[in-house]
């Protein structure tokens, strides 16, 4: 069959054209005889004479639409549409033509135009079926594979699969939960069940691969089916979201393994921030904290919006060796926008703001390692509240018009020293929202990538064999990505009111053992995984709004939130201890916290 369709496509024109000839000589043979009702009774040179004028007259026509020279797939929608527009006219112009000359009687004509159509049709249709079944060799080099979904997805894939000169992969079966589909057949492969029944199919069918055909699958959806694939031990692919693809059809080039964006749904989702940064052009920026994850991405960001100056705070000379090396290609830290200090130090952060006197600033510095501050929760009162203070009370004095405090959601009802520093961070930037500029907050679920964060920990572990250490089975989390952090950031700065904390929409949370088991997948090595339990201050599940505050506040952008913040003035943080017994200083914390909650719980 293949040999044969080889040669026949080779003269393709020819073949066609001389199929659709034959076709109206038979269409036109059928119309007489239902017409006249007895072989007998058929004007048999006349009905062969207008049955060969309509062929030619069609393939004449059919020039016009280049019907016959590819213009479209053979048997698509496309060429069915091409086929009604010149089977009409050629019907018409003949039916025209026989009222004149009377040969025939006149109702054939119009009666064999629409058999010529279903001839024509089902000849495609036909031949289409032949040539695809002729690429189906069951053969066992080829990979067996269960689709996972029978919608547009899933038809493309199966289309590619079967046009594929490799024939790597062998469709047996799709699997939709959607009941409509359960009889539906593409392409002769057949809806098996649904993905509840995916064991039960993939033991029947001795499938080696599962392909998730659905691009805008949820993370949730991916995740479960990876989970009974990976039970199996069979190999599982996705195809990319829609967005991510050259064009609105997908094929096998298109599969690819899942990873870990796939199972923790956060695949790149773009704020549209470059409409609406032009408000750094010209400016002199500075960022602080801007060798650590957060801060050194954001750098880049801002260096592509074309500031006047770009100014680069931390206390970690080394981190600030290479955030220069990045932004310039050299490292030499000779530089003026290169700020050596530690925003502890209050005299020598005023020094820096009247030295430079920056109109934006991103104040991304702080500590943020849950378990380190519950046990030194003096540090983080004097880095996360009195090193914000400082940076605030300077960009105040030099007249800054924007200001965006980096948070995080567990600053919503916290219950941490992390989450403590951080929620009175927030109110101390809405405590200076009666200054000329634009004081805010943006709060962060934990960043893909970030340096210290629970992806990098796993990587290692896995490196090192394991264990894997996570605390509950059951703990979850909000992920974005390091780049969806900054845009929010910039962004936050343009479309945020003062005093307001802004919150991107992140979507499902997701199980940080689904996370470990994932990487370990990846990996392709069988490693423990360690159950450790709840740390002090550690909630089993985050959330990004407090019990008290509005969740869906959207009047700038349908993926941000904006929620308002309580101010608390410097002079009460202030008072706030930083020496003495470690449970002191975190009840002075919570009670601050409890007794903003108090006041914006009446308010």
């Amino acid at each position: 069959m293949i040999e044969l369709a080889s040669r026949l496509r080779a003269h393709r024109r020819f073949w066609i054209a001389s199929f659709d000839v034959v076709a109206w000589m038979c269409a036109v043979i059928c119309a007489a005889l239902l017409r006249l009702l007895g072989v007998s009774r058929v004007p048999w040179p006349q009905v062969l004479v207008v049955g060969l004028a309509s062929g030619v007259l069609f393939v004449a026509l059919g020039r016009i639409f280049r019907l016959h020279e590819g213009r479209a797939r053979l048997a698509s929608l496309d060429e069915m549409i091409l086929l009604g527009l010149v089977a009409l006219p050629t019907g018409a112009l003949v039916f025209l033509a026989n009222l004149a000359g009377q040969w025939i009687p006149r109702s054939v004509p119009l009666g064999a135009t629409l058999v010529f159509v279903v001839i024509a049709a089902w000849g495609r249709a036909t031949w289409k079926w032949l040539h695809e079944r002729g690429f189906e060799a069951h053969d066992e080099d080829r990979v067996r594979v269960v689709i996972v979904g029978a919608g547009e997805g899933g038809y493309d894939l199966i289309r590619s699969m079967l046009h594929d000169p490799e024939r790597r992969w062998h469709p047996v079966g799709f699997l939709d939960d959607d009941p409509l589909r359960r009889h539906r057949r593409i392409r002769g492969v057949a809806v098996l069940g649904t993905t509840s029944e995916l064991a039960e199919i993939v033991r029947q069918t001795r499938a080696a691969a599962v392909v998730v055909a659905i691009p805008s699958a949820p993370a949730g959806f991916i995740r479960r089916v990876s989970r009974q694939a990976a039970d199996l031990g069979v190999e599982v692919k996705v195809l990319p979201p829609t967005a991510g693809l050259m064009s609105g059809h997908v094929g096998i080039r298109d599969m690819r393994d899942i990873n870990l964006a796939d199972v923790l749904g956060r695949h790149q989702l773009d704020t549209g921030v470059a409409s609406i940064a032009d408000y750094l052009k010209g400016k002199r920026v500075l960022v602080t904290g801007a060798g650590g994850s957060i801060g050194s991405v954001l750098a880049q960001q801002i260096q592509a919006f074309g500031p006047a100056r770009l100014y680069l705070l931390d206390r970690d000379e080394s981190a600030l060796h290479a955030i220069q090396l990045i932004l310039s290609g050299r490292a030499l830290l000779d530089s003026d926008d290169i700020v050596l200090c530690d925003i502890r130090d209050e005299r020598a952060v005023r020094d820096v703001f009247d030295a430079i006197r920056p109109e934006v600033v991103f104040h991304a510095a702080a500590l943020k390692h849950l378990p380190m501050l519950q046990r030194f929760p003096g540090e983080a009162v004097k880095t996360n509240i009195r090193g914000t203070a400082n940076v605030l009370e300077a960009a105040r004095a030099v007249g800054v018009e924007r200001f965006v405090n980096v948070s995080t959601d567990k600053a919503a009802d916290p219950s941490s020293v992390l989450g403590y520093s951080k929620r009175i961070a927030e109110m101390l930037t809405a405590g200076y929202a009666d200054a000329d500029g634009t004081f805010l907050s943006v709060r962060f679920g934990n960043v893909l990538g970030s340096r210290g964060s629970v992806l990098t920990t796993f990587a290692k572990q896995i490196n090192d064999g394991g264990p894997v250490t996570i605390t509950d089975p059951d703990v979850t989390r909000y992920f974005m990505t390091i780049q969806e952090a900054c845009q929010l950031v910039i962004q936050a700065a343009a479309i945020g009111s003062p005093g307001e904390a802004l919150v991107l929409d992140m979507g499902e949370p997701v199980r940080i053992l689904d996370v470990a088991q994932q990487l370990i997948r990846q990996d392709g090595g069988d490693v423990e995984i360690e159950f450790t339990g709840l740390r002090p201050g550690e909630k089993l599940h985050e959330d990004l709004f407090g019990e008290r505050e509005p969740r869906d506040i959207r009047p700038e952008h349908p993926m941000v939130s904006h929620v308002p913040v309580e101010p608390v003035s410097r002079s009460v943080t202030d008072e706030l201890p930083v020496h003495g017994a470690p449970e002191a200083i975190v009840e002075g914390l919570a009670g601050l916290c409890r007794a903003a909650h108090a006041v914006q719980r009446h308010a």
